[in-house]
């Protein structure tokens, strides 16, 4: 499995955390969700898989919660991990990240989640905006598709 971002450090406790991510692209665009806490920041929208939850049905659930888009035909194409402190969570965490493509159908309103904002970019401009480097590989991966 790849791993991006910094390497495991010595000495910390890491909790494994499952998550399911989208790239989610329509009409030479692609949907990120922008965080503002703790650090400012552009995602790829999506988040933890919760105990007993399968990966799709977390993947609708998170892109939801994060865009107010429903989404169809997610199709898996690739997973990484990255080692993070999550300040929302107080842990450090051992990111196991299944990333998706799908396609946004509707938008059902604003995000539900405190804190995100939905927007959509350019697809030339998508990947430099994306902070973390695991997101970044895959949105590159997925434009070199298209």
């Amino acid at each position: 499995m790849y791993r991006f971002g910094e390497p495991r450090e010595h000495g910390i406790r890491y909790i494994r955390r499952p998550g399911a991510y989208a790239v989610l692209v329509r009409d030479g665009q692609i949907l990120l969700t922008y965080q503002a806490e703790p650090l400012p920041e552009f995602q790829l929208p999506g988040g933890g898989i919760d105990a007993g939850e399968c990966p799709i049905s977390a993947l609708h659930r998170e892109v939801y919660e994060e865009t107010g888009w429903t989404i169809s035909t997610p199709r898996k194409i690739g997973t990484y991990k990255r080692f993070c402190y999550m300040p929302d969570y107080d842990l450090n965490a051992e990111k196991i990240c299944s990333i998706y493509v799908a396609r946004p159908i509707r938008r059902l309103g604003p995000p539900t989640e405190a804190g995100h904002t939905a927007i959509w970019v350019p697809l030339a401009a998508a990947a430099d905006l994306v902070t973390n480097t695991g997101d970044r590989a895959y949105v590159l991966r997925v434009l070199s598709d298209l």
